[in-house]
């Protein structure tokens, strides 16, 4: 397998292992027992080593050479099932093996293929980083493209936009398509209002780099009709309502919807999953010019709901509404969105859990269980219709700002939900698409969230 990934880096594994050195992840019970090789337990004892969350414990030769390392896995493994994720951090290079842990296999692989993850790009001085030899038991296949979903998601986010425009998206999401067979069209500037896409012009027009609707498509016809839309802000001055210079120090993030279904399609795509597959950017970048949209205008949407525009630092909404109205033309099986789309869900629920939003019990029933399966943490949210009024505008079908500032990731929801009208079943992942703190399985920067358990409960329709 040669999964796509826009940033080309060597793989956290070997397939070796003649002369690799052994890890022994272990928990305090192993130390207390000595039921780990005489030679670590002799040398945890005289270090005081006591296996605790994350420790790592070199082990010399008896001449003096690096031997192998323990590493602790606390009292319980099971509440850091990525934690293998910070022996791709810590160990020296070289290669190792776990010899002895209480994980499974795959999460034990999975774990330190997410940490092992560098963005060095502007870097001058690269460090090679250890290579783990693969379990024989593990699902290599999978948990490469997994990686490699995850691995693209994380580069486009962390790359900067002055490499990371509107024209460079279009260029990954090409590239991404080409090396998967898959088909493409894109539909640039003033063809939008040509082919009636209005909302996506009038956010992106005042950028120097032009707005654009990307569409790829993959698959079989007949297949279960999978669509996947992600907002693709790639820098958010927030428009004439302009952000703070604080606010905007994450902006080039708020194409991190995009790039989370660009991941999620690779893992379908790699997977040769049977499914008929249509994925849907809107690509801008929401500039400050002389023909930037303004607070009052008002527009009529592709689904010919007209907006009045209350506040232009809600232009992903905008955006999102004309490209799922295209989407639910073709009555799709399933309609995911992804979007950075409102600080109401990080003050909801913080970075890390992402909400979603359906009115399709079974299947957040269903995502519910792919999430707690995959440790890809993510939390239901109501559409609840009693706020569907906050919506209104006296002058419009719709505002994209509603006033009050009462439950902004609802209403956003709801904005959005009166433009997927025909679809067998929907979807909307309000994501931060960042990690604001290291973890095990991922240093501070851009993150994949919640695509890991999508592509598992995709899988799992199919059977």
């Amino acid at each position: 397998m040669a999964p796509y990934q826009y940033i080309e880096r060597p793989s956290p594994f070997t397939v070796k292992g003649g002369s690799s050195l052994p890890i022994f992840a272990v928990t305090p019970a192993h130390i207390e027992t000595g039921t780990i090789d005489p030679v670590a337990l002799d040398w945890a004892g005289k270090a005081g080593y006591k296996a605790e969350t994350g420790s790592l414990l070199l082990i010399p030769t008896s001449d003096g050479h690096l031997g192998g390392a323990l590493f602790g896995l606390g009292k319980n493994p099971s509440k850091a099932p990525f934690l293998t994720g910070k022996l791709a951090r810590s160990l020296p290079a070289g290669e190792w093996h776990i010899e002895t842990a209480p994980l499974t296999a795959n999460r034990l692989a999975l774990g330190y293929g997410l940490g092992s993850y560098r963005f060095d790009r502007y870097k001058s001085e690269k460090s090679a980083g250890p290579t783990l030899l693969i379990p024989q038991d593990a699902d290599a296949p999978d948990i490469k493209r997994q990686l490699a979903g995850v691995f693209l998601a994380r580069d486009l986010i962390n790359t900067p936009t002055n490499d990371m425009g509107p024209a460079q998206l279009e260029a990954a999401f090409r590239a991404l398509a080409a090396h998967y067979g898959a088909e493409t069209s894109v539909i640039t500037g003033a063809e939008l209002l040509d082919r009636n896409f209005p909302l996506v012009h009038t956010v992106g027009r005042a950028s120097a780099d032009a707005p654009r609707l990307l569409e790829m498509r993959w698959g079989k016809k007949g297949h279960r009709r999978i669509t996947l839309v992600g907002k693709g802000v790639c820098f958010d001055t927030g428009g004439l309502d302009i952000k703070p210079a604080s606010s905007m120090l994450l902006m080039k993030k708020d194409m991190g919807g995009a790039a989370n279904v660009m991941g999620l399609a690779l893992m379908i795509m790699d997977a040769k999953l049977k499914v008929d597959l249509r994925v849907i950017v809107p690509v801008v970048e929401n500039s400050i010019s002389a023909n930037a949209f303004r607070p009052g205008d008002i527009y009529r949407s592709r689904k010919g709901l007209t907006v009045q525009i209350d506040n232009t630092d809600a232009e992903g909404r905008l955006i999102l509404a004309d490209a799922l109205a295209y989407a639910d033309e073709e009555e799709p099986d399933l309609l995911v969105d992804m979007a950075t789309l409102t600080g109401a869900a990080r003050v909801a629920l913080g970075p890390d859990l992402p909400p979603f939003f359906t009115d399709d019990d079974q299947l957040a029933d269903d995502l519910n269980d792919a999430s707690i399966e995959t440790d890809d943490p993510m939390w239901r949210m109501p559409l609840y219709m009693g706020y569907d009024r906050d919506i209104s505008a006296r002058l419009a079908d719709l505002t994209n700002a509603p006033s009050g500032g009462m439950a902004g990731s609802i209403t956003a929801a709801l904005f959005l939900k009166r433009f997927v009208t025909q679809t067998k079943s929907w979807v909307h992942f309000d994501i931060f698409g960042w990690a604001q703190s290291e973890r095990p399985h991922s240093p501070v920067g851009g993150e994949a969230q919640a695509i890991r358990a999508l592509y598992q409960h995709i899988r799992r329709s199919l059977r």
